[in-house]
């Protein structure tokens, strides 16, 4: 009686997930992966589709509670125009096509007269960053995926306590999943200061089917609203010290002056305006007119569940398709689904130099082996590989030598499809030679992978990499 029950209620919880999954899937691979997951897991299967598989964009309950506000922000206050400084046209056909395909799907300009430095560790990172708090006469503005207990946290709280004394408005947003140490006295000590701290994407029981699967991956910082950092680094202590195997965490990240900062700020208001109670930060005090700080020409792009377009993956596609000469890329999740993986292929099979650069040790085993199923495919039309021995966990592709995008985004369908992402994109060839230049450094032979090396590893080293494919789209 008790086996007859269990096969029946496994039967019905399969076949509702089955239909769930065709009614409401939105592409193949992830449908395929789905089904055979419900059907060789019993409930554990269904349970994890329900809680990460069901694409909650597509209801209504999710729509009333983000999704259309925040579409309906973003379209409000958009910068197709962006003013005097934005580029209405670029001379070159790829940087004026990649312009414009951001201007459509993330609404945000180009803009020049912009200065930026690259940071390429974590004490540059937050030396740059601390210097910038300390000089704040109205406002910072800050925004991490992860704020971890540490001392990098303790040197924020300091300067964040001799700030407010000094009357600088101080917001603070934070993810509830990556910031998951951030809660009751360890968020509140920040409150006590006189810092509006909130959680972007809150994990409470009444919202965890509509939150859960949705995070906010972004990293930003505003300063008086000129002086912007963006990229890779989050607030952990395992970017200036090692805590594990991996040892210390490498990243880029960019300080920018100049009118980008503009862009970087809408965004953080857009997640603030939705975190903070409803607090619309509008007024002209946050959005000071900012001159020339530079040469550059530069222009934000954001993307996450609410957008109309999946705003990332199109710039990472539209940069490989634009790409004559070469294409380099640095990831420590290289896990692009089809569509990004065989636009890399035409490229590299048309002429175009493909390069990979990622860790030779991940965080994750399953988005390591994820990531080496790929590398056959790429190697046995020309790609090079080559495997970091430290763990990098820098978001950067750079074309041609001219234009290089950094950020939060990873080539993975999390960051396509799931998570709030922003990336910076340079059009500056000075900018992009020297950051390839440092992806260069890590290209060496000994760290190269040889297609024919690759192919001798073991039959159980395939199986994990072929178990880890299935899942990827799960990812």
């Amino acid at each position: 009686m008790v086996n007859t029950i269990f096969w029946l209620a496994y039967v019905a919880v399969t076949l509702w997930s089955i239909v769930n999954i065709i009614f409401n899937g939105s592409r193949a691979t992830k449908m395929i992966s789905w089904s055979l997951s419900v059907i060789i897991f019993p409930f554990l299967g269904p349970l994890l589709y329900y809680l990460f598989g069901i694409n909650r964009r597509k209801f209504k309950l999710f729509k009333l509670k983000q999704n259309e506000k925040r579409k309906l922000f973003s379209e409000t206050y958009k910068e197709l125009e962006g003013g005097e400084q934005s580029v209405h046209e670029f001379e070159d056909y790829k940087q004026d096509k990649l312009a414009s395909l951001i201007r459509k799907n993330s609404y945000f300009a180009p803009y020049k007269g912009n200065g930026v430095a690259l940071l390429n560790s974590g004490e540059e990172t937050f030396n740059a960053i601390f210097k910038a708090i300390e000089g704040a006469k109205k406002f910072i503005h800050l925004q991490y995926y992860i704020l971890e207990d540490g001392m990098l946290l303790d040197r924020f709280y300091e300067l964040f306590q001799k700030k407010v004394k000094e009357g600088v408005e101080i917001r603070m947003l934070y993810d509830s999943f990556g910031s998951n140490s951030m809660r009751g006295k360890r968020v509140q000590r920040f409150k006590d200061l006189g810092v509006k701290a909130y959680s972007t994407m809150p994990i409470r029981f009444g919202n965890l089917l509509f939150t859960l699967n949705y995070r906010n991956h972004r990293k930003i910082v505003v300063v008086d609203g000129n002086i912007g950092f963006t990229g890779g680094f989050n607030v952990s202590d395992k970017y200036m010290k090692p805590d594990s195997d991996l040892g210390i965490w490498q990243d880029l990240h960019l300080q920018i002056t100049g009118p980008a900062v503009n862009s970087l700020q809408r965004v953080f208001v857009k997640d603030y305006h939705f975190a903070g109670k409803e607090e619309l930060l509008l007024q002209d005090k946050y959005f000071p007119k900012i001159e020339s700080a530079g040469e550059t020409v530069a222009q934000i792009i954001s993307s996450g569940p609410d957008s109309r377009y999946p705003a990332i993956m199109q710039q990472y596609l539209a940069m490989i398709n634009i790409a004559t000469k070469s294409i380099c890329i640095a990831n420590p999740y290289f896990i692009p689904g089809e569509p990004v993986l065989e636009a890399i292929r035409i490229a590299a099979l048309s002429g175009v130099e493909v390069t990979l650069l990622t860790p030779k040790i991940s965080d994750s085993l399953l988005a390591q082996y994820s990531m080496f199923s790929t590398f056959e495919a790429l190697l046995e039309v020309g790609a090079k590989i080559y495997l970091r021995p430290d763990f990098s966990h820098s978001k950067v592709i750079i074309i041609d030598s001219e234009i290089v995008s950094v950020g939060s985004g990873n080539f993975d369908y999390r960051s396509f499809e799931h998570n709030f992402e922003t990336n910076a994109i340079l059009y500056d060839k000075d900018k992009a030679s020297h950051i390839e230049a440092l992806f260069t450094k890590h290209c060496t032979e000994d760290a190269k992978v040889d297609l024919e090396d690759f192919k001798k590893r073991s039959p159980f080293s395939k199986f994990l990499e072929g178990l880890a494919k299935f899942f990827s789209p799960l990812l």
